[in-house]
């Protein structure tokens, strides 16, 4: 993995107590696990008297601010702040591509990398447990040692909560078979400390907004099978996006349209976020074909039977072209 070097939990631990002001970054188009474990980390910092502040290329959602409420305003940085920052710690970002136009703004280069993701591109030292089903389930450990080092007397109830959050979110409400035995003793010990896991699931699984359920019906228009049924795919074209008054916020959850379909093997959506060239694609498999290894081919990246990535094209049709050929050759091998 580069010239950058693995570090152990303990190496790692030892060098998040040091007393540096501190910038923690994580990747656009965030979910729960990548804002949960964030902020986590922010909370275990500055109970350690560290300054540290969240940052990302793109705002926290609106069904994620439970999250962030009354810890931090805005996580965008302005073109034009002066960060002041004298370490970077980026969470659950595999890649420099999925931190966005952040990384490039970095006045120095991202410290530390703590994350779950078995494939990617390593960029900084790094802790990964790509056998972890998400990175609030590191953080959890992390959180963990420092009580067992003396440098925190206990998990406050907002970071039980927002790793809570994070793993229930990257496992699907722990339907996905990344969720290990590993994880239910973990998510045990959470619930035992007092994580409210009834609001948090209703606030992840069971609540949407209008524009939501409004781009879903699209995509539910949108929606074709390949290869007899074992290949689904939604496409969602910016005139389609604009037509509805959408944001990028209100796609987060169409690829649950083409994935729902029994007897789909590989589902995939391919979103035009703007009047652009450029394409965003969402990818799940529902049997063991490596979609991370697919998504890798155009810069991406993430877990096996969940990665995405984006690629340039003339149009959504071209698009959608090249990520279907590109599935087929994987489902072929």
């Amino acid at each position: 993995m580069s010239n950058f070097k693995a570090l152990s939990m303990d190496s790692l631990c030892e060098m998040l107590c040091e007393n540096k002001k501190t910038l923690i970054i994580y990747h656009v188009r965030s979910d729960a696990d990548a804002i949960g474990s964030a902020f986590a980390l922010r909370e275990l910092l500055r109970m350690m008297d560290i300054p540290a502040i969240c940052a990302c290329g793109d705002e926290v959602p609106e069904r994620l601010r439970f999250l962030t409420d009354g810890v931090q305003g805005s996580v965008v940085v302005d073109e034009e702040m002066d960060l002041d920052h004298e370490r970077v710690i980026s969470v659950d970002s595999a890649s420099p591509a999925q931190l966005g136009d952040l990384f490039g703004r970095l006045h120095r280069y991202v410290d530390i990398m703590i994350d779950h993701h078995g494939s990617g591109t390593v960029y900084a030292d790094y802790y990964i447990d790509a056998e972890a089903s998400a990175t609030g389930e590191i953080l959890y450990e992390i959180a963990k040692n420092l009580i067992a080092m003396g440098r925190i007397p206990q998990i406050p109830p907002r970071v039980i909560n927002c790793l809570y959050a994070a793993i229930c979110s990257d496992t699907g409400c722990f339907r996905f078979p990344n969720a290990t035995p590993r994880t239910f003793r973990r998510v045990a010990e959470l619930l035992e400390a007092g994580a409210e896991q009834g609001e948090i699931n209703r606030r992840l699984f069971e609540s949407k907004t209008f524009k939501q359920v409004k781009a879903e019906g699209e995509a539910a228009s949108r929606l074709v099978l390949h290869d007899g049924g074992r290949i689904a795919s939604v496409t969602f074209p910016y005139s389609s996006k604009f037509a509805l008054s959408l944001s990028d916020e209100n796609l987060e959850t169409i690829i649950d349209i083409p994935r729902s379909i029994g007897g789909v093997e590989v589902a995939y959506s391919v979103r035009q976020p703007e009047d652009k060239p450029f394409f965003r694609v969402s990818m799940r498999s529902a049997k063991e074909v490596d979609v991370s290894a697919i998504c890798a081919r155009f810069g991406g990246g993430g877990h096996l039977r969940a990665a995405g990535c984006s690629l340039e094209a003339a149009n959504v049709r071209e698009a959608e072209e090249i990520i279907l050929r590109a599935v087929r050759q994987a489902m072929e091998s």
